[in-house]
């Protein structure tokens, strides 16, 4: 069941420049940043009482993030719900409909179960689902 609003994440061409602009200007607390190599991003880490903020930048220049920022520019990439049992939430979604961008979950930031849902099954946004693991 989705229980919650994990993140929205940002994507942004210059990680330093965001991450101080959420830091310095927002006065955000900065949690770390983490490279997602199955996303192929590097993620920067802001909590906002009881959600967070996630700066998203291409890891080593590579991946589909930086066709994302060619062809969208910087903002909003996604925003993600999270789940208590996400294969249950995966099965019950398809049940109706809804397209992910790949059949099995794979590990996120925070080595957490993460799997996407097709823009265009959720009116242009790009949904993601996260499941942490039971230790969190």
């Amino acid at each position: 069941m989705i229980v919650a609003l994990d993140h929205i994440a940002i994507a942004v061409p210059d990680l330093d420049k965001a991450i101080s602009r959420f830091l310095d200007d927002f006065g955000l607390t900065f949690e770390g940043q983490e490279d997602v190599i199955a996303a192929k991003t590097t993620t920067a880490f802001f909590p906002v009482d009881g959600t967070s903020i996630e700066l998203v930048h291409p890891l080593d220049g590579e991946g589909p993030l930086v066709q994302h920022l060619e062809k969208r520019g910087p903002g909003i990439h996604h925003i993600c719900f999270r789940s208590n049992n996400l294969d249950e939430d995966v099965e019950r979604l398809k049940g109706k409909g809804y397209q992910f961008l790949s059949e099995e979950p794979s590990i996120g930031a925070h080595n957490t179960r993460v799997i996407f849902i097709h823009p265009r099954s959720c009116d242009g946004v790009l949904i993601e689902l996260n499941e942490y693991p039971e230790s969190h």
